[in-house]
């Protein structure tokens, strides 16, 4: 919810984020489309039924991996992290780091697009 700041959530956002980047890590030596994911971020509703990991990108493969994975995700979950209930996966691209790329994008073009600067008189 925007505007609220759940300090407990954001504890858990950040246990599940760890948890779950190191279980896809391990995840990968066996399933390559989960290779080179990155968890930039975890966003579980304040009554931590439903939790939101992000990747900084995420590959039709990837995704589908890990809708496989899913299950298996969240038992470790609930091994590793004591809460009163496992919260519901799903998975989606974070869109700061889209937002940045785009960013960044545009700036390289208008760089490129730019005659460079002369000194005046010379």
């Amino acid at each position: 919810m925007p505007g609220r700041h759940y300090p407990r959530v954001a504890r858990i956002n950040e246990v599940l984020r760890q948890v779950l980047a190191e279980s896809i890590e391990r995840m990968a030596d066996s399933d390559e489309r989960l290779a080179l994911l990155t968890v930039t971020a975890v966003q579980t509703d304040p009554d931590l039924r439903q939790a939101r990991v992000l990747f900084d990108s995420l590959s039709d493969a990837a995704l589908e991996a890990l809708q496989e994975a899913r299950p298996r995700l969240q038992r470790l979950i609930a091994r590793e992290v004591r809460m009163k209930w496992t919260p519901q996966l799903s998975f989606g691209a974070d869109p700061a780091v889209q937002s940045g790329r785009r960013v960044e994008d545009i700036l390289t073009q208008l760089r490129t697009s730019e005659e460079p600067l002369r000194p005046p008189g010379g």
